[in-house]
Order: C-alpha cells, then structure tokens, then sequence
C-alpha cells in the first residue's frame, strides 16, 4: 500500500470526497480570469514585462479519478497533481478539524537537490586532462 492509501484509510477520507474538494480548489474564476487576462495583455504591449502585484491564478484542473488512482497504486504522478492532491487532502482534513499535512506525508518525494558524490583528487586530475 502506498502512504496515500494508507493515510486516506487512516484518517477515514473517502477518495469521493478529495476529488470533489480539488474541483472546487481548482475551479477557475472571475479573479483569476482577469488575472490571466492582465498577463496576457502585459505580454502583447511593447514591454512584454509581466506586471507586478499580480496574484497566481488557479489551475483550472482539478484532480481526476484517473490520476487518484494511479497515486493509490504507487503509479508515477507529475509534481503538480502532487500538489493539487495534497490541497485537496488538506481542505478534506481541514473540514474535519484536523491539522494540515505535507506532501511527503502523502508521497515519496525525494530531495530537490541531492549531494553529489565528490570524486577522489586522483579521479578530479585525470578527469580534467
């Protein structure tokens, strides 16, 4: 089982109930048509700069069916459905008076950026000759 199932089962969540809160998350409105509209015009005027104090607009995708079970399964899910499932779990758990949760509660998300492995000073020589 992987720790998404897990801690659905744990926590008593239904998969029903994080797609459903994911699209209501997700759902694109009029605050963040505008602001996809004020970037774009920002894009076509002649400094083609985007405009400061501009808040992110939503996705407009929410989580599907498809995409929830194949995190279920320990199938391979793209960072952003990461993301908007880990939302969608926390606004379920948040509606149950439980505190919020991180990603790598739900996944195995490896570090950002892993040390390399430094290389011997005889390998550093002969690999700069």
């Amino acid at each position: 089982m992987t720790k998404l199932k897990t801690f659905l089962d744990d926590n008593k969540i239904d998969q029903r109930r994080v797609l459903i809160a994911s699209k209501q998350l997700e759902k694109l409105r009029a605050e963040d048509r505008k602001i996809k509209l004020t970037q774009a015009q920002a894009r076509k005027s002649d400094d083609g700069k985007k405009p400061e104090g501009l808040d992110k607009p939503r996705s407009g995708r929410p989580v599907t069916e498809v995409s929830l079970n194949a995190a279920l399964e320990g199938d391979k899910v793209s960072g952003p459905m990461k993301t908007r499932i880990l939302r969608a779990v926390n606004r379920v758990l948040e509606q149950k008076k439980k505190d919020a949760v991180t990603i790598d509660t739900l996944f195995d998300v490896p570090p950002q950026n892993p040390p390399k492995p430094k290389a011997e000073e005889g390998e550093e020589a002969a690999a700069e000759s």
